[in-house]
C-alpha cells in the first residue's frame, strides 16, 4: 500500500464526544459522557455497535469502529466501520435511567446517525430495547420519514430481523466448522467430539455453546464475569442448567454437579477448541503460555493482545480472528437494514441460509490467502506473519485498497 494511503485508512474520519446530562431517579443530575467514531465510508455509511460500560473510552471506540471497517470489507457487506458507547455501570442502573440515558445520547449525536449516514446496533450491555429507544428517539427528531433502517438489532416489532439475537453466535460457529473443514487445524476436522471452553456466557457465548453442543461437541467449562465452571466429569456441562442457574442467581458459578474455576483457569484447559466471548484483552503476555486449546475463535472483539498472538501463533495454536468469527452480528444486521428499506421480512430459514454462504465465502478467502503466505523471509532475516489474522486483514485492507483506487479521492 502507498504510505500516504496507509495513514488515511489508519484514523477515523470523524469523532465525536458528547457530555449527557441526566436527571436519575432520586431526583439529583449526573453526567455520562458518549462516544461516536465513524472510521471509514468508503464502503458505505458506518454500522456498528453501541456499548454501555464503565471501560467505555474514546481510544477503546475508536479502536472497535476500525475492527468493524476491516469486518465490513472481509465479508463484503457496504458498510463503513463505526462504533459508540456511554461510560456507565449498566449494573447500577435502573430502567428509567437507562432510556434518559439513550435518549440523551442519541439527540446528542442528531444527524451524525442516519440510515445513511451511520447506523448503530447492541454491543455490550445494550440489547433490543436500548435499540428501540434509539429508533423512538431518531424517530420523533425526523417525523414523516421511513426511520426503521437508522438502528439494527431491533424487537421484531419494530422491524428487527429475525435470527439477529443468534447472529454472532452462530456466525461464529459457522466460520469454525469452515475453517475446521478446511484443514487449518491438522487431525481437527469437525467439532463434533470436541472438548470447548466458553469464556462468556452472554448472548455469543450462550448461542455458541449450544450450537456446538448440538453438533456433538462437549461443552466442559462455560463462564461470566464473576467465574467459571467447569464439568464434573470433565466431559459434558447440562446446558440447559447452566441457563437456569445464570437467570435465577446472575452467574453460572455454584452449578450443582460442577466446579467453580476463574476466568484465567478456563483460559488455561486443556481443550480443542477454545473461545473468548467476554470482554477485551483477556488473552495477554502474561497467560499466553498457559493456553492449551488447539484452535482459539474470537466470539468477542480483540480479545487477544497482539503479544499473546505471537506466542500463540509461535507454539502453533490457530486463532480465528475476530473480523471473521464474530462477523455473524453485523451480516445479519446489514440484512435487516434491507429489510426495513424494502418494507418487507424474509424467514428465519433465508437468514441463516445468507449468513452461512456469506461466512463461508469470507473464510473460503482467508485461508486461501493464508495458504499462500511465504512462511519464511527469501533473506532469512525475519520470520513473516503467517497466521490467520495476518491474512484476514490482509484480504479485507486489500479490498479497501482496490475502493479507494477506484473511487479516487475527492476532490
Amino acid at each position: 500500500l502507498e504510505p500516504g494511503l496507509v495513514d488515511y485508512l489508519r484514523v477515523p474520519l470523524r469523532t465525536i464526544t458528547v457530555n449527557l446530562p441526566v436527571e436519575m431517579d432520586d431526583g439529583r443530575v449526573q453526567n455520562f459522557v458518549g462516544y461516536r467514531v465513524l472510521h471509514s465510508d468508503l464502503l458505505g455509511p458506518g454500522k456498528g455497535g453501541v456499548r454501555y460500560h464503565p471501560e467505555v473510552s474514546l481510544e477503546e471506540v475508536s479502536a472497535l469502529a476500525a475492527l468493524m471497517t476491516w469486518k465490513c470489507s472481509l465479508v463484503r457487506i457496504p458498510f463503513g466501520g463505526a462504533k459508540g458507547g456511554v461510560t456507565c455501570d449498566v449494573k447500577g442502573l435502573s430502567r428509567r435511567e437507562l432510556r434518559r440515558i439513550t435518549r440523551r445520547f442519541i439527540a446528542g449525536l442528531g444527524d451524525n446517525i442516519g440510515p445513511y449516514t451511520d447506523i448503530p446496533a447492541p454491543d455490550m450491555y445494550t440489547d433490543a430495547q436500548t435499540m428501540a429507544w434509539v429508533y423512538d428517539t431518531y424517530d420523533n427528531m425526523h417525523p414523516g420519514e421511513n426511520n426503521l433502517p437508522v438502528v439494527t438489532g431491533k424487537p421484531l416489532e419494530l422491524g428487527g430481523s429475525e435470527g439477529r439475537d443468534e447472529a454472532t453466535g452462530r456466525g461464529c460457529v459457522f466460520a469454525l466448522e469452515r475453517a475446521l473443514a478446511l484443514g487449518v487445524v491438522p487431525g481437527l476436522e469437525e467439532v463434533g467430539g470436541a472438548r470447548v471452553a466458553i469464556q462468556g456466557f452472554g448472548e455469543v457465548g450462550r448461542v455458541a455453546a449450544r450450537l456446538l453442543s448440538e453438533r456433538g461437541a462437549h461443552i466442559i467449562a462455560v463462564s461470566d464475569s464473576r467465574g467459571g465452571v467447569l464439568a464434573e466429569n470433565g466431559d459434558n456441562l447440562d446446558l440447559d442448567a447452566v441457563a437456569a442457574q445464570k437467570a435465577e442467581v446472575g452467574t453460572v458459578v455454584g452449578l450443582p454437579e460442577t466446579r467453580s474455576i476463574t476466568n484465567d483457569d478456563l483460559l488455561a484447559l486443556p481443550c480443542d477448541i477454545l473461545i473468548p466471548a467476554a470482554l477485551g484483552g483477556q488473552i495477554h503476555s502474561g497467560n499466553a503460555e498457559q493456553v492449551q486449546a488447539r484452535i482459539v475463535v474470537e466470539g468477542a472483539n480483540r480479545p487477544i493482545t497482539p503479544e499473546a498472538d505471537d506466542i500463540l501463533s509461535a507454539r502453533g495454536i490457530r486463532v480465528l480472528p475476530d473480523i471473521l468469527a464474530n462477523a455473524g452480528g453485523v451480516t445479519v444486521s446489514y440484512y435487516e437494514w434491507v429489510q426495513n428499506i424494502e418494507h418487507h421480512s424474509w424467514p428465519l430459514e433465508s437468514i441463516n441460509g445468507r449468513l452461512i454462504a456469506r461466512i463461508n465465502a469470507a473464510t473460503d478467502r482467508v485461508v486461501s490467502r493464508w495458504r499462500e503466505f511465504p512462511r519464511d523471509c527469501p533473506d532469512g532475516s525475519e520470520r513473516l506473519c503467517t497466521d490467520l489474522r495476518t491474512a484476514a486483514l490482509v484480504e479485507a485492507l486489500a479490498r479497501l485498497a482496490l475502493v479507494v483506487e477506484q473511487r479516487g479521492i475527492w476532490p
